[in-house]
């Protein structure tokens, strides 16, 4: 690299960190159309910054570091972040289910893509979809009716169950209640998003309530899906609720880096599912 590239680069992330400190977070599109350069080239300086210690990273952009582990975007907020990419992992998701089985979906933007594409009762049907995500049961349930306003289920149609619990601003539902629900039930399968993942912290949020139902989730479930963007990838919340080893499979989208897959794949032999825009693995 010549000294104008690290000039040119340094120059950069003095402003990305300088836009962070002053509006109290950044998101990575918003810095490739201000800074004039590609996606990839903005990800590159923000790890460069959070390996420095002065940002970290967050879902779809950065945040100072005394808020990053906290910081909790609303599920408007996080529906516009990566909107390709969650349905490409969704569709991949998809493939995996069965007809007639138990699936836990846990609350999340990308769970709701996938909530979407389990309204079709001919093309899976007879399904039990227990989840704590307000937003999946009410698209299930109300794709699921005969005609609206009808008490009876289309025929093949999935049975909703909704965990009950306090609401975050993603609007999953948390708690003890929630807690409570999701112990006493098996899942044949968890689907399962996540603030953050990384081979150090494992799968995390910055919800300390989520976090624990999360961990119900997953100790109720025979095999754990993780339906994840690249973006994903390195962030850490504030509270971990599984290992990696106790992951199954990882679904994520072509964005994710050469080396980010080399890692994964150490950890999840034979698990990596990486979605092209098909939703298939390519």
């Amino acid at each position: 690299m010549t000294d104008q590239q690290n000039l040119l680069a340094e120059q950069r992330r003095a402003l990305i960190l300088d836009e962070v400190r002053r509006r109290g977070g950044v998101r990575v599109n918003e810095l490739t159309r201000r800074l004039r350069v590609s996606d990839m080239t903005v990800r590159r300086d923000l790890d460069a910054l959070a390996r420095q210690g002065v940002l970290e990273k967050v879902h779809g952009g950065a945040v100072p570091v005394a808020a990053a582990r906290t910081h909790e975007p609303g599920f408007e907020a996080k529906s516009g972040l990566e909107p390709r990419a969650k349905e490409d992992i969704a569709r991949a998701a998809a493939a995996m289910i069965a007809p007639g089985t138990a699936i836990g979906l846990a609350g999340g933007t990308t769970a709701f893509a996938l909530a979407r594409l389990l309204t079709d009762p001919a093309a899976l049907p007879d399904l039990t979809v227990v989840t704590n995500s307000v937003r999946a049961a009410d698209v299930l349930y109300h794709a699921h009716r005969t005609r609206p306003g009808a008490a009876s289920t289309r025929p093949g149609g999935a049975t909703v169950v909704l965990t009950g619990g306090v609401r975050t601003p993603s609007d999953t539902l948390v708690g003890p209640v929630a807690d409570a629900a999701i112990r006493s039930l098996h899942f044949d399968v968890l689907f399962i998003g996540v603030h953050g993942i990384s081979v150090e912290a494992g799968l995390s949020t910055p919800n300390l309530a989520e976090s624990e139902t999360n961990r119900n989730f997953v100790r109720s479930a025979r095999r754990v899906v993780v339906i994840a963007d690249h973006t994903k990838w390195g962030t850490v919340g504030l509270s971990s609720f599984a290992r990696l080893a106790e992951v199954d499979t990882l679904v994520t989208d072509a964005g994710l880096s050469a080396d980010a897959r080399a890692e994964i794949e150490e950890w999840l032999p034979g698990g990596l599912v990486v979605a092209d825009a098909s939703g298939d693995v390519p």
